[in-house]
């Protein structure tokens, strides 16, 4: 596995395991609010299995929060590591206090000595600021959960007497916060700064946003200033992994060996600040094809570059939602699975067979095939025509969707191939 180098010398697999997407005892995943698995049981074992063929094949970096899975993600990753020497694995965690009722100093520190506790040690070695920049106003946002009740100051107290090892952030969003944080870089030494890059977003984030920043352009100020970066959304939620005629056409005649994952790893990967790149892995042949990806990472060269960059092009000229099915916007007030019905929808849309065309002589199949997944996937209680636009999921968005006006579209082309 290639390693890269942390700001104190620590030797990080280029490969990170996002701790977000647990397998559970019922063969479906625990990624936060998924219908059908957020009750269900983590299968603890498997797990374990996960992280010693990973450490075996050295992955070392393991990043989780108090908020993954339901709260179940630390302690589930700490009873996998802790089998194993503490100096064998790097953990990461967050601060994660979204709730303004978790914000006060003594609610914070709380958060902080819980993750200790429930990952079964005494020191945390990369620890963030998480999802910064998100919010209606953002500087307000950022400065409750983190300035005015102290915590980034008690978090730089605790970096200095060890308990941990390097401070950064995960960024989601504004410029002006994007702008705070590297202007007080000096004051704060960032150790680490993690940040959404993918082959679509290294140039195209704004184009899907104007809030969005560019990964190229985040990378560069991250590099410049000697802050490695943690890589997170390599394959944009599993959209760059999952079969797609417009990525397909461009990446496979490049290389027919070449999984459509392992082009967006070797991306993520490829430049020389990037520390190590996280991937939300639930099954073991995840894992297995992400670490031989890695093992050794091979840096893409310019032609690849070339195409890759032609596939993002054809990528977004389709009508795909950005969603990442990071589960943020959940749960919602009023039952609406979000995630679900935009998952459906983009699956459509990246295989070719959305039937928006009624002229379409396919249309009649297409039609039938998107209903009959939607209501699979969907219960009628949960389908997206059911919406009534509070806006309550806007804010906690990563990707900036303005999820009503999404869910209206989706509604709409339901409801119009049902009363046809």
């Amino acid at each position: 596995m290639t390693v890269r180098n942390g700001v104190h010398g620590e030797k990080v697999s280029v490969l990170g395991f996002g701790m977000m997407r647990f397998p559970t005892v019922d063969g479906a995943h625990a990624n936060g609010w998924a219908p059908g698995a957020s009750n269900a049981k983590i299968d603890q074992e498997q797990v374990n299995a996960q992280v010693d063929y990973s450490l075996a094949h050295g992955l070392n970096y393991f990043d989780t929060s108090p908020v993954y899975c339901r709260g179940e993600s630390e302690n589930v990753t700490g009873i996998a590591l802790s089998r194993h020497p503490r100096a064998s694995y790097f953990i990461a965690t967050k601060l994660s206090n979204f709730n303004p009722s978790l914000r006060s100093a003594e609610k914070s520190r709380d958060m902080f000595e819980k993750s200790l506790k429930a990952l079964r040690t005494d020191y945390i070695d990369f620890y963030l600021l998480h999802s910064v920049g998100g919010g209606k106003d953002p500087m307000a946002e950022f400065s409750s959960r983190f300035l005015d009740n102290g915590m980034l100051d008690w978090l730089v107290e605790q970096r200095r007497i060890g308990r941990i090892r390097n401070l950064g952030f995960s960024f989601h969003g504004s410029p002006i916060i994007w702008k705070w944080l590297m202007d007080n870089h000096p004051k704060y030494h960032w150790d680490f700064g993690q940040i959404q890059l993918n082959y679509v977003d290294w140039r195209h984030a704004a184009q899907v946003n104007p809030r969005n920043l560019n990964g190229e352009f985040a990378y560069g100020e991250l590099s410049s200033r000697g802050i490695p970066a943690v890589i997170m959304e390599p394959l944009l939620g599993g959209r760059l992994a999952k079969f797609n005629y417009s990525l397909a056409e461009k990446l496979v005649p490049l290389n027919p060996e070449a999984s459509l994952a392992s082009w967006a790893l070797r991306f993520a990967a490829s430049p020389p600040g990037v520390l190590t790149v996280l991937s939300g892995m639930t099954y073991m042949e995840h894992i297995e094809e992400n670490i031989a990806v890695c093992s050794p990472l091979k840096p893409l060269v310019k032609k690849e570059l070339d195409v890759l960059e032609q596939a993002a092009q054809s990528y977004l000229s389709d009508k795909t939602i950005p969603c990442n099915a990071c589960d943020y916007c959940m749960p919602c007030p009023y039952g609406i699975d979000i995630p679900g019905a935009l998952t459906v929808w983009n699956a459509a849309v990246a295989e070719r067979r959305l039937p928006d065309d009624p002229d379409d002589p396919d249309f009649p199949d297409k039609r039938q095939r998107f209903l009959a997944e939607y209501s699979r996937a969907l219960p009628r209680l949960r389908e997206a025509e059911r919406c009534i636009g509070c806006g309550r999921c806007i804010s906690h968005c990563p990707q900036r969707i303005e999820i009503p006006d999404e869910m209206r579209r989706v509604g709409d082309l339901v409801e119009r191939l049902r009363n046809p």
